[in-house]
């Protein structure tokens, strides 16, 4: 059985930074694809948060960070498939591709980046997350016919660029010089995934209690107000719109790239303001596990992705062979409440490029029994949801029946919400509030 890992608390904003970024030089293991050997792969559910993305907000009067997002094979950093898959994408008319995707590039190409906009890193991350699953799932499970053919694959995503072009990208890494005209995209107007079950009153409750608890921890925190005082005052503009500007988010793209901060004729924003953000985000997240506000959100707002993920599980179980590879191109507010959901606390803000996986297996010696292994960045976190905490205690098995997963996600998440009665996602999403 493999030993159980969870991932430390971080302390340290800078270290916390550099797990964000995913630069090459953090060390990550791989734990995908691990089963006794009587054991036979059945069909995988791979969720990804887009690689990483120049800023979506500027820093007021200031210049925005100079990066380019053409794909240039002699520059770092560098996938061996990266000109094929530049070849590939541009033959890419004969797929099929929901409204409005159809419309979207399909790779990065600009000189200086676009707001949001994929960078060349990003397509490297998920050329070699594709490159590990095909390895792994392809090579040595053959999870896929060598014929295989749309009704195999289930790919969805976001309308952003960035997350079509991350999926492609891990795409071809696992299918490379796939035929186009196999390939089905669909598209995703919600970030939470949650198809034509959007609905749902008690989540938002959640979510405006768990945004309050956010506005009173900043304002406890008389650090970090002096802080974005004085970055405010460096570049002239009322702390009001500079926080609004959400400076984090550039910060963290200068530093992912190694470009230095802003500074005007009143100073320079520092690595000093960016670590006592960034602290502050850390205690944010230790708070919001505390207090279980979010916990609450997370729970109605995964419940419509896992549902689907697992009713696609129980038809794998029973034989069917179609949408055995699941591909969902998604946000860290796609990840993050999944995470929640399935009692992984531990696990940290997802990273660009971060992949969230779940596998189902039939044991071979009883062919009426399936299991599930749940990964978080190469990881197994199986042992670790709060469905399977207990499992490996009384089981040899080094992962969790399906019914466990299949009883969380049908009634379980529920009854965590103090839904009573025959518990079921409506009801508990129109139930009376706090």
């Amino acid at each position: 059985m493999p030993e159980p890992v969870t991932e430390p608390p971080v302390t340290d904003p800078i270290y916390e930074a550099l797990l964000y970024c995913n630069i090459p030089s953090v060390a990550e293991r791989s734990m995908e694809g691990h089963a006794p050997h009587h054991f036979k792969l059945v069909s995988v559910h791979v969720f990804i948060r887009h690689g990483d993305r120049y800023p979506l907000y500027v820093i007021p009067k200031t210049k925005r960070p100079e990066i380019d997002c053409t794909l240039v094979a002699n520059r770092k950093p560098y996938h061996p498939k990266l000109e094929a898959f530049v070849s590939h994408m541009s033959k890419g008319s004969g797929a099929s591709f929901e409204s409005p995707l159809h419309s979207l590039p399909l790779y990065p190409n600009h000189p200086l980046c676009e707001m949001g906009e994929l960078t060349q890193t990003g397509v490297v991350q998920h050329l070699q997350n594709g490159q590990l699953l095909r390895d792994i799932y392809l090579k040595k499970h053959k999870l896929l016919p060598s014929d295989w053919s749309t009704d195999h694959l289930y790919l969805e995503t976001t309308g952003k660029s960035r997350t079509l072009q991350s999926g492609l990208a891990l795409l071809y890494g696992f299918l490379p010089d796939f035929d186009w005209k196999k390939i089905h995209f669909r598209h995703q107007p919600s970030a939470l995934f949650c198809s034509g079950n959007c609905y749902c009153p008690m989540r938002n409750q959640y979510l405006e209690k768990e945004q309050r608890r956010q506005y009173l921890l900043r304002l406890k925190n008389s650090q970090l107000e002096r802080t974005y005082e004085d970055m405010a005052r460096i570049v002239d503009v009322p702390t009001k719109q500079l926080r609004a500007a959400n400076p984090i988010d550039s910060m963290l793209c200068r530093f992912c790239h190694n470009v230095s901060f802003p500074c005007t004729r009143n100073g320079c924003i520092d690595m000093e303001h960016f670590k006592v953000i960034k602290t502050h985000q850390i205690e944010d997240e230790r708070e919001r596990r505390e207090k279980k506000l979010y916990l609450g959100y997370a729970l109605l707002g995964a419940h419509p992705i896992l549902n689907q993920t697992v009713n696609r599980m129980q038809r794998a179980a029973e034989g069917r062979r179609e949408e055995v590879f699941a591909l969902y191109s998604a946000h860290d507010v796609t990840l993050s409440p999944v995470l929640s959901a399935l009692g992984l606390m531990e696990a940290r803000f997802p990273r660009f490029a971060a992949r969230l996986i779940l596998e189902l297996w039939q044991d071979r010696e009883k062919p009426s029994e399936h299991s599930v292994r749940i990964l978080y960045n190469g990881v197994d976190v199986t042992f670790h949801t709060s469905f399977c905490q207990d499992h490996h205690k009384h089981s040899s098995k080094p992962m969790c029946p399906l019914e466990n997963l299949v009883r969380f996600v049908k009634r379980d998440m529920f009854v965590a919400l103090g839904s009573s009665g025959s518990p079921n996602y409506y009801d508990a999403c129109h139930r009376e509030g706090f």
